[in-house]
């Protein structure tokens, strides 16, 4: 029972309460904040939950502060261009559609004159009396959530619009042969009986009936179509969207926080409020407040888990995950290529896909599993141009060609490549990226560092035509290298272009995973000496400008430094001297010194790492984790992985 005068009285109390006032937005910006279930008893498992008088100190701190509560009908307008939206906009969201939204949000919206968006749950909300319905993985009572006649009575006032959550889609599904379920809106099927995924038609197929069911629902009891969905779980795609605004719902919105600006309603931010959240946690958020993310990388071989027999497998994969926790990182650098003989090439892969072999369907499920019960976020590491197909496939032939096989390069060698300049074959690679966002789950890519043309290369015949009629250079490349005018210029556009191709494999990837992240691998000698772009095909400034991360390969033993502590110093004050450089190079440290064959003891690990963060670098990580033999040693790697401020110390 909500006690009318206690909340006034703290309602009072909060206008009060000494917080800075904050500057007002840019024009029609606005932030979307995502509540669950108000109560004020004990929280069932799994439901995020707010109590009521917590409830009531955000409302008239949003009042007190200068906030507008607005409604989606102010959104669309403003982005109609109608009306623009007032500073400091604010639009509150309830999802799953909890009977507190009409027994403990409805009163207050109605005192504080607030309009807010409901999402409710198709196949819950059409469940009878007494019966009960499936929540996640348990059983709950219908009555946990609104009846139609009260959403009815909560539209009907004018300050509650209702939003679609799916008809059925706030559930995991099947999503590979281990067993692990993932969000239904975008994961694809799998079929225990027969051993495959459901095809890409059948997918969208289900995701527009659903949505299609849903909005029916909505239109027959309240007599209004819904033109919002906020998808469960905040898990969509380009595809998902798509559905959506063919159905007439053209405002989506997820869980990834942040402002919006109403110029684009197709997936809208949300601020997601934690279970128990305070009033300064609020503060916090609509402050935007986010402290600089530092990243902690283990670059991690699924080569080392995958094994014929499938109890040891997951035994590995206990080890990997077990290890994860104990290192405390944020982030781990997952091999998706099959590549046992180390030659930088996939000659297979972890996931299915429509051109290469499948060594094992297993990059899913190790991704999955580090995300849920680690709590990193999983880079999928992928080649750019490092895929061998074998000899009769008909894109073997166009890999990329030495004008002079006879004569070494100045750049890297070991990376079998295929040429970017072929059409079918970023075609194929393109495909190879897509069907891996299809199948996976995880929050960016790894970039390989096979993703090089060096001072000799492509020499390929497409390879010249492209140079020929895209940069109007000669149809040769003695040609070309003899004049320095023409050298620079075919060195700039590699680089532009080797740039380009990766965005572009993104982007495909994106149509999947809309929010995924980027980083690339970038060779040490072009940061120490900008001028080996031409030996490369790559650029530090290039990379910043581009990726969200560049991970930097900081491995002194690799490129023989003779004192690797005065190599490292070189290379962190470089790339410090780039304004925002630190900020978004990830130094990557080795692990093993491959000439040797031999690990690096972690102490040392621990002294590079500590020697570099000491000299201004934020983002550390190492290749490669050897979690089965335990290296590098936990009590060693694990001060110098550190995110204390005092680890240096």
């Amino acid at each position: 029972m909500i006690r009318w005068a206690d909340l006034a009285l703290l309602i009072i109390m909060i206008g009060v309460i000494g917080f800075s006032p904050l500057p007002a937005m840019a024009e029609n910006r606005f932030t979307v904040l995502a509540y669950h279930d108000i109560r004020d008893e004990g929280a069932e498992p799994g439901v995020v939950t707010l109590r009521t008088e917590t409830l009531v100190a955000h409302f008239s701190w949003l009042r007190e502060q200068g906030y507008k509560v607005i409604s989606l009908e102010e959104v669309v307008a403003a982005n109609e261009g109608r009306r623009p939206l007032p500073d400091n906009a604010v639009l509150l969201t309830f999802d799953d559609g909890y009977q507190s939204m009409y027994t403990r949000v409805y009163p207050l919206l109605k005192l504080f004159n607030y309009p807010a968006v409901v999402a409710v749950v198709g196949k819950w909300m059409e469940a009878g009396s007494g019966e009960r319905v499936a929540y996640d993985k348990e059983q709950v009572p219908r009555e946990r959530f609104l009846s139609w006649s009260q959403v009815k009575e909560m539209v009907d006032s004018g300050l509650v619009e209702v939003a679609s959550h799916s008809d059925d889609l706030h559930q995991g599904l099947l999503a590979n042969p281990q067993g692990n379920d993932q969000p239904a809106a975008t994961a694809l099927r799998y079929d225990a009986e027969s051993g495959r995924y459901e095809t890409a038609e059948a997918y969208l197929q289900r995701i527009r009936r659903d949505l299609s069911q849903s909005i029916q629902a909505i239109e027959r009891h309240t007599g209004r179509k819904p033109r919002a969905v906020i998808w469960p779980y905040g898990s969509y795609n380009r595809e998902t969207v798509e559905i959506a605004r063919s159905l007439g719902m053209t405002i989506t919105m997820g869980l990834d926080g942040g402002p919006n600006d109403a110029s684009d309603l197709s997936a809208l931010r949300r601020v997601f409020i934690m279970h128990n959240a305070s009033l300064a946690d609020l503060v916090s958020d609509l402050r935007h407040f986010v402290p600089p993310r530092r990243i902690r990388v283990a670059q991690v071989d699924l080569d080392y888990i995958f094994d014929e027999d499938p109890a040891r497998q997951e035994q590995n994969l206990g080890l990997l995950l077990d290890r994860v926790k104990q290192l405390g990182i944020n982030t781990v650098y997952l091999q998706a290529f099959a590549d046992p003989d180390g030659n930088g090439s996939a000659e297979a892969l972890y996931f299915p896909n429509r051109h290469l072999p499948v060594r094992a369907d297993l990059f899913n499920r190790v991704a999955w599993q580090l995300h849920k019960r680690a709590g990193v976020q999983v880079y999928a590491w992928m080649p750019v141009l490092g895929f061998t197909f074998k000899e009769d496939h008909p894109l073997s032939k166009f890999s990329v060609q030495t004008e002079a096989p006879t004569r070494a390069s100045h750049g890297p060698t070991g990376h079998p490549r295929l040429s970017p300049f072929h059409p079918a074959v970023r075609e194929a690679i393109g495909e190879i990226y897509e069907d891996l966002a299809k199948q996976a789950y995880f929050s960016g890519l790894l970039f390989h560092d096979d993703a090089y043309l060096s001072d000799f290369e492509d020499a390929g015949p497409w390879a010249l035509v492209y140079y020929r009629d895209r940069w109007s250079l000669p149809h040769s490349i003695a040609e070309i290298r003899r004049s320095p005018e023409f050298r620079d210029k075919w060195s700039r556009h590699k680089t532009e272009f080797l740039v380009d191709w990766t965005k572009e494999l993104a982007d495909r990837v994106r149509k999947f995973r809309p929010e995924i992240k980027t980083a690339r691998n970038l060779y040490a000698g072009v940061v120490l000496n900008p001028e080996w772009e031409q030996w490369f095909g790559q650029s530090l400034p290039a990379f910043l400008a581009s990726y969200d991360y560049t991970a930097v390969m900081a491995m002194p033993y690799l490129e023989g430094a003779e004192n690797p502590d005065e190599w490292l110093l070189a290379l962190v004050r470089r790339i410090a001297a780039v304004p925002g450089g630190l900020d978004r190079t990830v130094f990557e440290l080795q692990s093993v010194d491959w000439k040797t064959k031999t690990p690096i003891e972690g102490k040392t690990l621990a002294r590079q790492m500590q020697l570099l963060r000491r000299n201004g670098a934020l983002n550390l990580g190492y290749y490669p984790d050897d979690f089965i033999k335990g290296h590098p040693e936990l009590s060693e790697i694990q001060r110098g992985m550190s995110l204390s401020p005092n680890s240096n110390k």
